[in-house]
């Protein structure tokens, strides 16, 4: 299938072509006739798949059909599409210039850390499209800058990640705001419980479209574990890039500090590298984004709500300098590489104290993590991480054995002796190895 058989108007059309689209993604495919047709859509799908263009080529197309603004009358703002972090509001809207560029059509974009007068301005101006986070919408909502009783289109991109950060009451707070008739959008990369649950207060009889399991990784990402003490990751680190095939390496870190230490010893060891992360102000944010793109900086060090919705074209390799305890975080990590098809290598470092992480990630995505041997900084003695079964087809585990009749443990005293020894029978039972007198005394529950 090609975009022609999508039902896309021509404009649309030649701008996708320009851009050097063929064929379109599986959420392309499945999402926009349905999105044209003017239906609620629920949609799973992961970072990389071309989500952007499957709802933002056919809102293009629908607010152009409906006709321009009277001559001399300001734009109502008539879709909003709410996103978690600046990083990926500002590359949506990106995205929607280049798809409308033949239509007469504005987007703006918003969001917090930056003065708000050019983006009050703008609004003044007046949009179609605006693309906001929830705390500087809600602001300008409240200084009376943003009316949004003229929506026909509302969009939640990445709900799960903002309802990581603690969006979700600001969420409710735009909802209430919105109007009742309208097209609702929703974009979730995981469906957990709660997310659904926030679905259910957005969508009316919604369509569903899915490209791929819940937590699976792409197939065009090869996986790989360094088995690494923590004292000795940055060694390893800066060793592996000192490859000139690693083209371009986003590496990731749990914490902001952290990414900030990390860049910093890179540097001191000859490779340059920028870090990115929420305490960092925006122009510098951009900066170290946009030169990671136009590849003058090779190595980007990153926090995970920083990194999500970064969208880098042919980005060759993804480090978990630090292994997430959260095993969806990495599926959300690796996704960064691999993309539209091309191939991508994920790296992690795996010291002794995240062994426990890297099982609950191979179980959750359901196969070995190959391990790389013979690195100048392996530990002695590394055993290798199990593969459990998928959560949810684990046999259940036997009934516990419980002990009836008997008295509870007796506290231990700091010199590790017990209460109890004040008396004799219990002393004599002891040193005979049963403390708790003849175990055949009681029933044993399951026995």
């Amino acid at each position: 299938m090609n975009f022609d058989q999508l039902g896309l108007i021509e404009p649309l059309l030649r701008a996708v072509k320009s851009e050097g689209y063929t064929t379109p993604t599986p959420i392309q495919v499945q999402a926009i006739p349905l999105v044209l047709e003017g239906k609620d859509l629920l949609g799973c799908a992961q970072t990389g798949t071309g989500k952007t263009a499957a709802f933002g080529l056919p809102i293009l197309q629908l607010l152009s059909q409906k006709g321009p603004t009277p001559q001399g009358a300001r734009r109502p703002i008539r879709c909003l599409i709410l996103t978690p972090t600046r990083e990926l509001a500002l590359q949506i809207s990106e995205s929607f210039t280049v798809y409308g560029k033949n239509l007469p059509l504005r987007n703006l974009v918003i969001f917090g850390g930056v003065g708000q007068k050019p983006q009050t301005d703008a609004l003044q101006r007046g949009t179609d499209i605006l693309v906001a986070t929830p705390g500087r919408l809600l602001d300008l909502m409240q200084q009376g800058f943003i009316n949004l009783g003229h929506i026909e289109i509302f969009v939640l991109d990445e709900a799960d990640r903002m309802l990581d950060m603690g969006f979700v009451h600001d969420v409710r707070r735009v909802l209430a705001k919105l109007p009742a008739k309208r097209q609702s959008l929703f974009f979730s990369a995981t469906m957990a419980p709660e997310i659904l649950k926030l679905a259910s207060g957005i969508l009316t009889s919604p369509e569903h479209v899915a490209v791929t399991p819940v937590s699976t990784t792409a197939e065009t990402v090869g996986q790989s574990v360094y088995f690494v003490e923590k004292s000795d990751k940055k060694n390893l680190l800066v060793y592996l890039l000192k490859n000139p095939a690693i083209e371009s390496a986003l590496i990731f870190t749990r914490t902001k500090h952290g990414a900030n230490k990390l860049a910093k010893d890179l540097d001191k060891a000859g490779v340059y590298a920028e870090a990115i992360h929420g305490n960092k102000s925006q122009q510098a944010r951009v900066r170290a984004l946009q030169g990671f793109k136009n590849r003058t900086i090779r190595v980007l060090v990153a926090t995970d709500i920083a990194a999500r919705g970064i969208d880098i074209d042919d980005l060759t390799h993804v480090f978990n300098y630090e292994l997430p305890n959260v095993p969806e975080t990495y599926v959300h990590r690796i996704g960064r590489t691999g993309r539209a098809g091309a191939s991508g290598t994920a790296i992690s470092f795996c010291d002794t104290e995240e062994r426990a992480y890297l099982k609950d990630i191979q179980q959750l995505i359901g196969l070995h993590v190959p391990v790389v041997g013979g690195h100048p900084f392996e530990p002695a003695n590394t055993a290798p991480v199990p593969l459990l079964p998928p959560k949810g087809q684990r046999p259940a585990p036997a009934p516990a054995r419980v002990q009836t009749n008997r008295p509870p443990a007796p506290p231990r005293t700091p010199g590790g002796n017990s209460h109890a020894q004040s008396d004799p029978s219990k002393r004599r039972n002891r040193k005979r190895g049963n403390w708790w007198g003849n175990r055949s005394a009681g029933p044993v529950a399951g026995s």
